[in-house]
């Protein structure tokens, strides 16, 4: 499932290049051609993710709201700004891009050079091969829904939620989220996930996966921030220290910073710069559990653990996280 910097990342892609213009609306699948038909020709005046749902503002005082969940993504085509992560996957964002982002053999391998837009033509034709000859291009499968403006198109594929509402009812959506550490005030944000954490009796290791808690975190994320903090994930969160839960949240800060500015979710520190490029570039080198089991922990060379806990697989250290 797409985690929290995904959907930042394509927030800020319709804040570029869609708020400000007219946008066609259009359903090609045919399964949200009420709604579409509710925003086509209207102004996108805002665009904003909270946690995992992104929130497109339109004129009359309507909202856009989508949730990927398992299986959606955008397919951006036209004229967009593309770091190395989003030319790698072929302007298709949403994905968590597990395969990995390869940096030019001339390119600085830094956090600033990998996250230096650049425009460029992207759509599902060139990746098949296929020259772009005419804008916008037909739409290639099952896509929910089509925003069209001047130069870009963005098509949404698989959504888990696609729904028009009014400004109060993002509210509510809103209301029920978590912090996110990049929308919420830092220390209101910190103190909200702290008091909501430390009243429950649930395992940290699913309070992390808790959207009501705090937005975004979903399971690679919550594995490497429980061994970043070497952390048993069975621990009842209210037994869990306070300061361990403000440090979770300053690292999730910066875990999410880090998502965003690269494209990926890399959560190992200290790299060389070979070391740097492999963890772009490969899941294997990125993680320090996530996706590793019985392979040696990195720190103590005990085989990693994994089981399933709420239906979803969680990874840990059994000796570096009790």
């Amino acid at each position: 499932m797409p985690e929290g910097h995904s959907v930042h990342r394509i927030t800020r892609q319709f804040a570029l290049h869609f708020v400000g213009k007219s946008i066609a609306a259009s359903s090609p699948q045919g399964r949200f051609a009420g709604g579409a038909s509710e925003i086509d020709g209207l102004e996108m005046t805002d665009a904003k993710a909270v946690g995992k749902q992104m929130f497109l503002e339109f004129d009359h005082r309507l909202w856009l709201r989508v949730h990927l969940g398992m299986y959606g993504a955008w397919d951006f085509a036209g004229n967009i700004t593309a770091d190395a992560t989003t030319a790698s996957a072929g302007g298709r964002m949403g994905q968590t891009n597990q395969r990995g982002t390869v940096i030019a053999d001339d390119a600085e391998p830094s956090l600033s050079s990998i996250g230096a837009p650049r425009r460029l033509r992207m759509a599902e034709q060139e990746r098949l091969g296929e020259a772009l000859d005419t804008f916008p291009p037909k739409p290639i499968g099952a896509v929910r829904v089509r925003l069209l403006a001047s130069d870009t198109v963005a098509d949404l594929r698989g959504p888990t939620a696609c729904e028009v509402l009014q400004p109060e009812e993002v509210q509510a959506v809103i209301a029920k989220l978590g912090p996110d550490p990049l929308v919420d005030e830092a220390t209101e944000g910190r103190d909200r996930f702290v008091h909501a954490a430390i009243k429950k009796a649930t395992p940290i290791g699913l309070v992390l996966m808790d959207q009501n808690v705090v937005s975004g975190i979903g399971n690679v994320y919550r594995a490497e921030l429980l061994f970043r903090a070497r952390l048993d994930p069975h621990t009842p969160a209210k037994l869990v220290p306070r300061e361990t839960l403000e440090q979770l949240w300053g690292d999730w800060t910066y875990l999410l910073g880090v998502g965003v500015s690269t494209g990926q979710m890399l959560t190992m520190d200290g790299l060389t710069d070979e070391q740097y490029v492999n963890a772009l570039a490969r899941r294997d080198d990125r993680h320090w559990v996530y996706h590793r089991t019985g392979k040696p922990c990195r720190v103590c060379g005990t085989p990693i653990v994994m089981e399933m806990a709420a239906g979803r697989k969680l990874y840990f250290c059994p000796v570096d996280q009790t």
